[in-house]
């Protein structure tokens, strides 16, 4: 036993330790606090090899040792899959960062999340594999290479390609590693000697086996479509990557004159892209509008096109109350127009370059940029008299994911995937039970977007990225004859069996779109398409894909259509999305606003396990408010588990008291008969902690992981540190008794560990330094035995000590009320049935350390005292009441003086406030802000004026009892 001069701070009551009371029953420690402190760090310093700290030697958890624990770990092979023969591996394939990327919230959310994931699986015993990598990121490192290569006066054509990818190479060498150090920081226990790069040769090779067993199978194609170009990328971008927005614009309503009709014979478009008017190849109207009836099968004139005549046709498409209801088809510029084009069999126009300058087409306007010609069009048209009008307008805009700028629909030749035999078979994976998606409601995005998904562009304008692998025959018509080849070497091959030996052929330009390598992923790092591959065999499919729901379709469904496409198994059994991390007014996290958070300032102050807990009790799939509020309640909930390891460990055995440890270890809790014989603190402790055993590990197993935390985190402070640790010190520091003192320790010890590993996939880094510190500890916190679940609990001692608990929040309440010193023991005169009375006073020195009261002066009965009438009655429960005595806490007479005149006080405050609200002036010309505000102190005032009046009546009538 330790030292009784010891004061816990583990407590959040207000009520601390009196080393006074129970001084008839006070024993001396039979180990001091200073050999206590002598004996655990000398244990610190020899088991940690220098690694770890302990509560015995540091004030609070130094978050610089993170590092430390985590390099300790990963030099210890903790991170890698234990495989065990017959055993149902556990594996998560980390959505690989871009690595031009830095860490952002984003970031800290999906690894916080899914190393909770691994760790947990990894103490069950399960092979658990995390498969860490990075993305190679088409356009984010290409533009990052090129701005580069800007500062130094140079452009990437200057280099040529092969050139420029030899510096987007050095680019990555030199910083892409930065996201992997900062997602280390964070606590992940990947395994790093799997790690990948979507451009390693492995990865490399399964992107083209997969490209070309689609096109094997007649699944990728070549063509002439309309796609989403940016210009200034200089790319085609997928329709994932265009973010549309509300923007203030300009409708212009512009004159189209019909041909061989009067000068009042004409048709008024309205258009906000006036420039695309050279690509117009119709004039379309609703076919019952009756306005317009006149004109259908005839010709209208495009303005500024010396003469050039288009048909005016009629279409339910053209909506009659946008505008006026006459729409100009310019089917190579808009995605609806083209659709509407080749379902009649219109002519296609394209009047743009791909930098955004106009083409010959436009004829006197080309090369200009597509806004300044907008701005001259309309200067002409009002000159030659067909401008009508232009009027503000809010138009929705279709802008580039990466750089910002205005997307410009764009026919443009491209390589496609078809979708719908892909995207069948992915719906009915979920549709069989085969995959989950988590929260539920994301299923129902997943099978719209499915069920309505367009054909994929796949192909990119860019030099960084998987070279599309195909060839061209020099001389041959590119249209009608391409090679598809593994390398360059069997696309010769191939070209000279067809063309002959003197054939010369060239590659594609083009590169894949990064989605594409990426949604290979996880089978791809796992060794397809090597079928021989050991770990694919072993660890496919992976049990659980963690990401953000923002990128389902970027990545999740692709991902779910190619691993059934090339494996025949979905290659994942369970999708856990989460949502976005917002600031805590909800709103989103950008630079503009200078709301980002940055998770590794966060670790700085508050450290690692404060910001995975307060990231992990958000709910699936929805956005997280970050507060620094609640980092600091989490980092408080660190240094109260720290506090908590400091207090056991002063109040264990000494090492070489072998009869006190072997009496610890004596005590079992894991028998329903071994539980029952313990104390009720002990006994309601142990089954609370078995019950959260089994509720927190049920949680685990369906992801409810704020659930976890917020159990955790109740039972700990509430139940263990609030109660259990002040229940304690009754037996450790008063008992006198060996026996009596070991149980207490025993059941600190076993609650401190299971709470421990409870809590390590949330707080890796404390966890493991407290359990490192913690005698006869065993193994590594990170690769310790899970609890056991089903454990026995009393649920009749939960009952009771509850009991026991709300007699002591009574008597602390009537402490609080009537201002008693937190020193101070008063009497008390417990009432209740033979039962209560039995189990209660059986722990009077529990209730009494706890309530602060004298302990021989604490007294059990079925019926209230005769002197009932001078003490506050008190009713606890349902036969348990309690009736402490007035004079122990107050000078009555005294106490009545003081009232009086603080409600002379407080009655003259009300009055003023009821005075200024029956002004009718005030009422009705103050803001109502202010009135409510007004109204709100009158009401608890009113409250306020009640309690101190009955307060005051209640003791004036002790006062007359006592006279």
């Amino acid at each position: 036993m330790a030292s009784s001069s010891f004061l816990s701070s583990t407590s959040s009551s207000c009520f601390r330790f009196n080393p006074l009371l129970f001084s008839t029953k006070r024993r001396r420690s039979t180990l001091s606090l200073s050999r206590s402190r002598r004996f655990f760090a000398m244990n610190a310093e020899a088991d940690s090899r220098g690694i770890f700290n302990s509560p015995q030697v540091a004030k609070s958890f130094d978050f610089t040792n993170e590092e430390r624990i985590y390099k300790w770990w990963e030099s210890q092979g903790y991170f890698k899959p234990n495989i065990v023969k017959g055993s149902d591996p556990f594996v998560v394939p980390m959505p690989p960062p871009n690595v031009t990327g830095s860490l952002h919230m984003g970031h800290a959310m999906f690894v916080t999340l899914e190393d909770i994931m691994i760790r947990y699986n990894r103490m069950k015993g399960r092979p658990t594999l995390w498969l860490p990598g990075t993305d190679h990121a088409g356009i984010a490192t290409q533009l990052v290479v090129e701005r580069m290569l800007a500062a130094e006066g140079v452009k990437r054509t200057d280099l040529g390609r092969d050139k420029f990818t030899e510096r987007v190479w050095e680019w990555k060498q030199k910083y892409g590693g930065t996201i992997t150090n900062q997602i280390k920081r964070l606590g992940a226990s990947c395994d790093w000697t799997r790690e990948r790069f979507t451009l390693d040769e492995q990865l490399s090779r399964a992107v083209v086996e997969a490209f070309i067993r689609l096109h094997e199978k007649g699944l990728i194609y070549q063509g002439s479509y309309m796609v989403n170009w940016s210009p200034n990328l200089q790319t085609a971008v997928s329709d994932l990557e265009v973010e549309y927005s509300e923007e203030p614009g300009t409708l212009y309503y512009i004159k189209y004159r019909v041909a061989g009709g009067s000068k009042s014979d004409f048709l008024t478009i309205a258009t906000t892209r006036p420039e695309t008017l050279f690509g117009d190849t119709a004039v379309a109207v609703n076919p019952q509008d009756e306005r317009y009836a006149k004109y259908i099968g005839k010709q209208a004139i495009v303005p500024l096109t010396f003469g050039r005549h288009v048909p005016i046709i009629s279409d339910k498409y053209v909506d009659k109350d946008f505008g006026t209801g006459v729409l100009k088809i310019s089917p190579g510029h808009d995605h609806n127009d083209y659709l509407l084009a080749r379902k009649l069999g219109l002519p296609i126009l394209n009047v743009m370059n791909k930098d955004g300058t106009l083409n010959e087409v436009a004829g006197l306007y080309a090369g200009l940029d597509r806004f300044e010609a907008r701005k001259k069009l309309w200067s002409d048209l009002e000159e030659t008299g067909l401008a009508v009008k232009k009027e503000a307008h809010t138009s929705r805009v279709p802008r580039s994911q990466r750089g910002g700028e205005i997307i410009e629909p764009l026919v443009s030749k491209q390589w496609f995937v078809s979708m719908e035999p892909l995207a069948e078979r992915a719906l009915e994976a979920v549709s069989k039970g085969e995959l989950t998606i988590m929260p539920e409601r994301f299923e129902k995005i997943y099978n719209h977007w499915l069920s309505n998904i367009k054909d994929w562009c796949i192909s990119r304008q860019l030099w960084w990225g998987h070279r599309i692998p195909v060839w061209y025959v020099s001389g041959v018509d590119c249209e009608e004859e391409y090679i598809v080849a593994r390398s360059s070497r069997e696309a010769l091959a191939k070209a000279q069996e067809k063309y002959g030996k003197n054939v010369e052929i060239f590659q594609d330009p083009d590169v894949l779109d990064t989605w594409f390598s990426s949604s290979l992923w996880p089978f791809s790092t796992l060794g397809w398409p090597d079928e021989s591959a050991e770990d694919f065999k072993r660890f496919y499919p992976t049990s659980v894909l963690e990401t953000g729901h923002d990128i389902l379709f970027f990545w999740v469904a692709r991902m779910v259509m190619m691993g059934i496409e090339f494996t025949g198994t979905v290659p994942f059994s369970t999708v856990y999305l989460h949502g976005l991390i917002r600031d805590s007014q909800g709103r989103k996290m950008s630079k503009t606003l200078g709301n980002v958070i940055d998770p590794l300032d966060t670790i700085a102050e508050y450290g690692t396990d404060a910001l995975r807990f307060t990231l992990a009790l958000g709910t699936a799939g929805q956005d997280l408010n970050l507060s620094t509020e609640r980092l600091t309640s989490n980092k408080a909930f660190t240094n109260k588990l720290w506090n908590a390891g400091k207090f056991i460990l002063r109040n264990l055995p000494r090492q070489d008291d072998t009869p006190a440890w072997e009496a610890l270890r004596a005590h079992k809790f894991d028998k329903v008969e071994s539980v029952l014989k313990l104390p009720l603190p002990e006994c309601w402790v142990v089954s609370k902690l078995h019950v959260l055993v089994d509720d927190v590990t049920a949680s685990y197993d369906k992801f409810f992981f704020g659930d976890i935390g917020r159990e955790i985190y109740d039972f700990f402070w509430s139940d263990f540190a609030d109660w259990y640790i002040e229940a304690s010190k009754a037996r450790l520091y008063h008992s006198g008794d060996h026996s009596v003192a070991s149980v207490s320790q025993a059941a600190l010890l076993y609650i401190f560990e299971n709470i421990l590993k409870l809590l390590h996939p949330f707080m890796p880094f404390v966890t493991e330094e407290l359990w490192q510190a913690l005698p006869s500890r065993g193994e590594a916190l990170i690769v310790s035995a899970w609890p056991p679940t089903s454990l026995p609990r009393n649920i009749d001692s939960i009952k009771k000590f509850e009991n026991l608990q709300a007699l002591t929040r009574a008597i602390r309440n009537v402490r609080a009320e009537y201002a008693v010193e937190p020193a101070k023991l008063i009497s008390a005169y417990v009432v209740a049935n033979p039962d209560v009375i039995q189990y209660i006073s059986g722990e009077k020195e529990v209730l009494a350390l706890l309530s602060r009261l004298d302990l021989g002066n604490v007294n059990f009965a079925e019926s209230p005292p005769g002197d009932a009438n001078q003490s506050v009655h008190i009713v606890a429960g349902e036969g348990l009441e309690a009736y402490l005595p007035l004079s122990d806490m107050v000078d009555i007479s005294a106490e009545v003086q003081r009232l009086s005149k603080r409600l002379v006080k407080m009655q003259a405050e009300y009055d003023g406030l009821m005075a200024r609200l029956s002004s009718s002036s005030f009422v009705e010309k103050a803001p109502e802000d202010i009135v409510r505000g007004a109204r709100e102190k009158a009401a608890e005032a009113e409250e306020k004026l009640t309690l101190t009046r009955n307060r005051l009546n209640f003791l004036k009538s002790k006062v007359l009892i006592a006279n």
